[in-house]
């Protein structure tokens, strides 16, 4: 189960797709995140959903905001998705240990070995302000996204 709204978010620290470390602390007291879930790199939702985060990137990265992306994936396909697609956004691998940050934050599928598609939007103060969880096959609302941030 998703922790919920009103609740602290767990830090972690993964690696982006360029090996660099990357903790969702570095942001508390700078920036708002949107912090989404999604379960592999190359597969057709997941493709579709982080491409059109890509054509409305300054809604989700800005001087308030920083979108922070979480797979299972290791940083070297991470790379290799970013190049291919042109994400410039960090995109980060919860490989190992595998899923550590997914589960904590409710989103690991025990039998997938990957995240459900879940969103978090964490405040500046490091506070769950707003969530959605998706299943596997089931694309996200862009839209809903923007809504959420403009009530921090």
């Amino acid at each position: 189960m998703a922790i919920e709204v009103g609740t602290k978010a767990p830090d972690f620290t993964l690696k982006n797709q360029h090996g660099e470390e990357v903790a969702l602390s570095d942001f508390q007291g700078k920036k708002a995140v949107v912090l989404l879930f999604y379960p592999f790199a190359f597969t057709g939702v997941c493709t579709g959903e982080l491409c059109a985060l890509r054509d409305e990137l300054p809604k989700f990265v800005n001087d308030d905001v920083q979108l922070l992306a979480v797979s299972n994936d290791s940083p070297f396909a991470l790379r290799v998705f970013a190049e291919q697609e042109g994400l410039e956004y960090p995109l980060l691998s919860d490989f190992w240990p595998h899923g550590e940050a997914s589960k904590a934050f409710g989103v690991f599928d025990e039998d997938k070995g990957c995240a459900v598609r879940g969103t978090f939007i964490i405040d500046k103060e490091g506070v769950v302000r707003w969530n959605v969880v998706n299943g596997l096959p089931d694309a996200r609302d862009l839209n809903e996204y923007v809504k959420a941030l403009d009530t921090l």
